[in-house]
């Protein structure tokens, strides 16, 4: 009986002994620098952070002649953010509006100062362009008023006037189209920097038909016409032409 309990207790001891063994590993382990492990984390073979999320891999070197890194795979969290295609119309003039660029239509007046003859109203044709005494015709079209004067006083000077001094004004700009659930539809000078809901108002307003929250922009660009359906504060260009809808209910 008693050499049963003695054999039984040696046992225990030296479980006991190899448990203490393994103790000592996981501090010495966890007393090195620069790491911060769990004995949890010491069990599964990957470090772990103090709040128990996994340590990332950073990529290792190259074991040996022709082995590969070992490099850390990118993973992709959550959704991505699908923003709405929507026509935003922008909320200030001076975001969008920029300089005036003449175009078929425009009414100008040109003074030349000193040449009765050619300070006159001038009316940009079909090809963009103004036909001035002496030059001839010359191109408006892209152009803002300073760069035109530039142009029409560059060519005076080369033969007809000596330091010529030209001023460009616009006196009535190319007009603009409305269509549609307005009381005047038809079409009226531009403004500039008018919106949508300024072009119905010269128009005379809504009908009682009106959809008030839904309108259709023809816009020519570059020789491609484009219609896109905006809100009441989008900015308009000069010759669009603005539709509104009419509403089912």
């Amino acid at each position: 009986m008693s050499v049963r309990l003695i054999l039984m207790s040696a046992s225990a001891l030296s479980l006991l002994l190899g448990a203490c063994a393994r103790d000592r590993e996981l501090v010495a382990v966890a007393d090195m620098p620069g790491t911060n492990l769990s004995s949890d984390s010491v069990k599964d073979g990957a470090p772990s952070s103090a709040d128990g999320y996994p340590v990332p891999l950073t990529p290792a070197a190259a074991d040996g002649p022709g082995q590969p890194a070992l490099a850390a795979e990118r993973v992709a969290w959550g959704e991505p953010t699908v923003l709405p295609s929507e026509v935003i119309g922008p909320h200030a003039v001076a975001d969008s509006d920029g300089p005036y660029l003449l175009d078929t239509g425009d009414r100008l007046r040109i003074f030349v100062y000193g040449q009765p003859n050619l300070s006159r109203l001038y009316i940009v044709d079909h090809e963009g362009k103004i036909a001035v005494p002496l030059i001839g015709n010359v191109l408006a079209r892209g152009k803002t008023t300073n760069q035109l004067q530039a142009a029409i006083r560059a060519r005076l000077g080369t033969e007809y006037v000596k330091d010529a001094q030209v001023t460009v004004d616009i006196q009535q700009n190319r007009p603009f189209f409305i269509l549609g659930e307005v009381k005047s539809a038809g079409q009226f000078p531009y403004v500039s920097g008018m919106t949508v809901e300024t072009a119905v108002a010269i128009a005379g307003g809504y009908t009682e038909r009106a959809d008030e929250g839904k309108f259709r922009i023809t816009r020519r660009v570059n020789g491609f016409v484009e219609q896109v359906e905006a809100p009441a504060d989008y900015v308009l260009k000069p010759g669009d032409t603005v539709y509104v809808f009419e509403r089912f209910f």
